[in-house]
């Protein structure tokens, strides 16, 4: 019990570290972009000094608890995948108040899908790639654990709108590039309204209601109904394209 104590208060005090320096890096940025043409405002208290400290903290802590199931699957990945566990990505980031422009930054999951290739050097189509390993990472959102480190990184939060493909930017309504206002999430509030399973206008009609009003009571609900489904793996979409085809392609084919 007492070396259990230890470790818990080990925990804390490295979360605890790690939360306050993202306070201080927070405050150091709202210094730099005070008068920045493209700032946004926080809606209240909570986003303003106490949702970044606090997304630090507990992703810190997740981290070192979580490491060992962190450091088993990435073994047994590298097996199942036959090489890199990881799958990284470019994904746009929150909008950078001096240009406008989102900012990109690599996401980084466990890698669900191998990289078999044909005979021409071309991947083989996804269903052939996906094994059952890579199902099973995706049917219990195993696969999502490494975003943890992009949220200590500062590139997202636990909880906002997820980020989506670099390549949708250009298809976005002015209205919902505003999604971007705020860190992407680890999960938000379209996650837990239907995942991909709705369709991308009240989708992204989700995400803007969230960045319009985010308090800490919706984080704490988004985040409670996030782990309800996932323990009872609802909404989710081990194909994705074929539950949720992909946005440019979908308003492309609507002009």
């Amino acid at each position: 019990m007492k070396t259990l104590l230890k470790i818990a208060k080990a925990v804390i005090i490295l979360a605890a570290a790690a939360s306050a320096a993202a306070f201080i890096c927070e405050r150091i940025a709202e210094i730099k972009n005070k008068g920045a043409e493209f700032l946004r405002k926080p809606t209240g208290l909570y986003e303003r000094y106490v949702k970044r400290p606090l997304d630090c903290f507990l992703s810190t802590g997740a981290l070192i608890v979580l490491s060992p199931l962190l450091l088993c699957l990435t073994v047994i990945g590298a097996v199942k995948m036959k090489g890199n566990p990881f799958f990284t990505q470019d994904r746009p980031g929150r909008t950078d108040p001096q240009t406008g422009k989102e900012r990109i930054f690599k996401l980084i999951k466990f890698r669900s899908m191998t990289n078999e290739r044909d005979e021409n050097g071309e991947l083989l189509p996804d269903d052939v790639r996906l094994n059952s390993y890579g199902k099973l990472l995706r049917s219990t959102s195993l696969d999502e654990l490494p975003e943890l480190l992009n949220i200590v990184k500062g590139d997202m939060a636990i909880v906002g709108p997820r980020p989506l493909l670099v390549t949708y930017l250009p298809w976005y309504t002015e209205r919902e590039r505003h999604r971007h206002d705020v860190r992407p999430g680890l999960t938000g509030l379209a996650q837990i309204n239907g995942r991909n399973f709705i369709d991308w206008d009240n989708r992204l009609a989700l995400d803007i209601e969230y960045t319009d009003s985010i308090s800490f009571s919706d984080d704490i609900s988004i985040l409670s109904q996030t782990i309800k489904k996932v323990i009872i793996k609802e909404d989710i979409a081990v194909d994705s394209p074929t539950a949720e085809p992909y946005l440019d392609e979908e308003r492309k084919a609507a002009k």
